[in-house]
């Protein structure tokens, strides 16, 4: 059986329609499973029962968007007339294909848009009317956003964001019926996928404790000290908030500086230890330096006032006097990766207004200290929102890292959301082994008054698969305490005072 342009469809016929039928029962059972492990949760009172905050603030911002266009009829009315000549000339398009003559697409996806690369989006009517109507749509939304032209800047930014989040969600690519790759493999298996996809959801929930949280990563596939983590150190030194670890270099000649590193407080320590062949530690001590690393504590409701200036201290400072101690130095080079980074160019202003001159050298990995051009991570940064978070992280003392790791994983869904969900949930398959990801499944925190104070001031104000070790370190997260995320967000991202000039500790001003 063909249709008009000769393509076969018997592909997408039920083959074993008893079979396919006892497999859609067995996923109404995994879904009532799923629902279950969603439900006990709040019935118990171990899982919040309303709105999150973002579908609050997300609700709130697009209906800003609504009443630009209602507010003026005739605008609106302009708006519906061009979606309806885009529809219009689609469906005359679909006609003549359906009649056997040669059409054009009336829109395209972009080159870099790897959900339609299938063959069957654009060989196949239906799944190529499909794909055109749901980017005219989606591209009709964008286009609402932009032309709002009463927004302020924050305001359309957060509606920009929201509205590619809800299409990015709404993908014909996401669901079996519209998608091919998605259909052929469920008639090909008798639905068997959906099954395992249904009881991957189920395991997922009761995983997140109410709440979904998708895998990213095998996390059996790796164990610190066996294959991550397994450069050989030791712990010389702790306090409330800190480890340091230390690593003897493995030439025969050794540098006489010593190396530290500042790794972020959202990641363990062996985020720069990971598998043997990606391990910036293993590559250093080959290089004959001894390497010290700081290794933050996960935090919970008792380091919840702890905030950056405790980190600076008690972390950052505290770190260089161990080093020098411990190799009867009195020069370090420092290593500062992300928020380490940060929190590292934080201390050396503060070690210039003292004129402590201990680190000769520091090199900063993937690290920002001006925070005017964010990015994405903006829309989750105003004072409505940072309040919002202080009021939820006042409860336990902390911010859960899976907080986190749900924002970062917002900023690409397209990569880092829809691709697992249409693979663990639809297709039924384990996601790969990923050790940079891996880090993410057992979040740590971070103190409250930290990441508020870090975001406010500089954002504001101035953006079974393959065993992969760089997605580990995302299911291995941390916690923050309250005081340093709030701290970092409300002074970083918020109002950018480090890049300014205008933040001080211990009442000394800093200067970069």
């Amino acid at each position: 059986m063909s249709d008009k342009d000769g393509k076969n469809v018997e592909a997408f016929g039920i083959k074993d329609p008893e079979a396919f039928a006892h497999n859609l029962a067995r996923v109404m059972e995994g879904a009532g499973k799923a629902l279950a492990a969603y439900i006990e949760p709040r019935e118990e009172g171990r899982a919040p029962t309303g709105f999150t905050d973002n579908i609050v603030d997300m609700i709130k911002t697009l209906g800003r968007v609504g009443e630009y266009w209602m507010s003026e009829p005739q605008r609106a009315f302009e708006a519906q007339t061009r979606l309806f000549a885009q529809f219009g000339e689609l469906w005359q398009n679909s006609t003549r294909r359906m009649l056997g003559d040669p059409a054009d697409e009336v829109i395209a996806p972009a080159r870099s848009d790897k959900r339609f690369k299938d063959p069957e989006w654009s060989q196949n009517q239906f799944f190529d009317f499909c794909k055109q109507a749901y980017l005219i749509t989606s591209q009709w939304a964008e286009s609402l956003v932009d032309e709002a032209s009463d927004l302020d800047p924050h305001t359309r930014h957060k509606a920009d964001f929201y509205v590619t989040q809800i299409a990015n969600a709404l993908s014909p690519s996401n669901f079996v019926l519209t998608n091919p790759e998605l259909l052929r493999e469920t008639i090909e298996s008798n639905g068997e996928n959906l099954v395992r996809g249904m009881n991957n959801l189920a395991a997922d929930i009761r995983a997140g404790g109410g709440d979904l949280r998708i895998r990213q990563t095998d996390p059996t596939k790796f164990k610190v000290g066996e294959n991550l983590a397994v450069t050989p150190g030791k712990v010389i030194h702790q306090n409330a908030i800190t480890q340091i670890v230390q690593y003897e270099p493995t030439t025969t000649k050794v540098l006489k500086r010593p190396l530290l590193i500042i790794p972020p407080w959202i990641n363990k320590f062996y985020i720069l230890d990971l598998v043997p062949e990606k391990s910036f530690v293993k590559w250093a001590v080959e290089q004959g330096h001894t390497v010290f690393m700081v290794s933050w504590v996960n935090p919970d409701a008792g380091l919840r006032d702890k905030g950056i200036p405790d980190y600076m201290h008690e972390g950052v400072i505290n770190a260089i006097d161990v080093v020098c101690r411990a190799t009867r130095q009195d020069e370090v080079n420092v290593v500062g990766y992300c928020v380490g980074g940060t929190l590292l160019a934080t201390t050396l202003a503060y070690l210039a207004a003292k004129g402590d001159d201990r680190v000769k050298t520091a090199t900063f990995l993937t690290t920002q200290v001006d925070f005017t051009h964010a990015g994405d991570l903006m829309v989750f940064v105003d004072e409505d929102q940072l309040d919002a978070l202080d009021r939820k992280m006042a409860e336990k003392g902390y911010l859960e890292g899976k907080s986190m790791a749900n924002t970062f994983n917002m900023l690409r869904s397209n990569d880092l959301i829809w691709p697992y969900v249409v693979n663990n949930y639809i297709r039924g398959q384990e996601p790969f082994p990923f050790d940079l990801l891996y880090w993410n499944s057992d979040a740590t925190r971070m103190p409250a008054a930290n990441h508020s104070y870090y975001l406010r001031n500089y954002y504001l104000m101035g953006k079974e698969p393959f065993p992969f070790d760089l997605l580990y370190w995302n299911s291995d997260a941390t916690r923050m305490p309250a005081a340093n995320h709030s701290f970092y967000l409300r002074n970083c991202y918020l109002d950018n005072k480090l890049a300014k000039g205008e933040l001080s500790v211990d009442g000394r001003a800093l200067s970069l």
